[in-house]
């Protein structure tokens, strides 16, 4: 294997990753892949492993491409908003 990543390509994989998260239409696949991409990037810096640091770090790129696939999809085949993401429906009480 070769050299680990550096700590901002981790950090350039991790910002992406969690733009293409947010780019899914469908609440609750967004909210999904957001929290999975905040947990798996956790686990990627607390491993002090060289080799299993590249492992995670090429999983991740790999996973990367499937979820950018998926939004995508996502995009194109989303349905309605659901009733938890309409904010301007929100209304503040006074107290």
């Amino acid at each position: 294997m070769g050299a680990p990543p550096s700590p901002r390509a981790i950090l350039n994989l991790y910002s992406s990753t969690l733009r293409t998260s947010k780019s899914f239409s469908s609440y609750n696949f967004r909210n999904y892949f957001v929290r999975r991409a905040k947990e798996n990037f956790r686990s990627i810096q607390a491993e002090q492993d060289p080799a299993k640091l590249s492992l995670a770090y090429s999983e991740a790129v790999k996973e990367l491409e499937v979820l950018r696939r998926c939004a995508i999809v996502n995009q194109v085949y989303g349905g309605s908003r659901l009733a938890v993401e309409h904010e301007d429906d929100v209304r503040e009480r006074d107290t």
